[in-house]
């Protein structure tokens, strides 16, 4: 099965990892780079995610093994990338680069899977990751 990742190049701390697209667009929030519209949006988009796509339970625990998520090449994970419109949008109007690093292989040691996604800590550096610029 092909796994995948949209991320930037920023590595986050916890994971040393790039940053996936939803933290990514968190972080604009945070930095309040959004419009109050966009914001509004954002927290719309954000509860619906979080309402539809299962939240791993390791983040409850501040992601202890520093775990990173995949979506899996699937109907579930591709039609949840689908929807993502608003997050691509916002990383496009915000002049955020993002990069789609893709694998034919579990990439590490699965902690979490469901339909849409596999999460795994300890990534091997032999996992054959191919990554490249995903342009919106």
């Amino acid at each position: 099965m092909r796994y995948y990742r949209v991320h930037t190049s920023d590595c986050a701390y916890l994971t040393g990892q790039p940053r996936g697209i939803f933290t990514t667009v968190g972080k604009l929030v945070d930095a309040k780079v959004l419009t109050e519209e966009e914001e509004r949006e954002y927290w719309k988009n954000r509860e619906y995610f979080e309402d539809k796509l299962p939240v791993p339970d390791f983040y409850a625990k501040n992601n202890p093994d520093g775990a990173i998520t995949w979506f899996k090449d699937s109907e579930a994970g591709n039609g949840i990338w689908e929807e993502m419109t608003f997050y691509r949008d916002m990383c496009r109007k915000y002049g955020v680069k993002l990069y789609l690093s893709e694998c034919y292989e579990i990439p590490g040691e699965v902690v979490y899977e469901d339909e849409f996604q596999i999460a795994v800590k300890n990534q091997r550096a032999d996992a054959g990751i191919e990554t490249s610029e995903l342009k919106l």
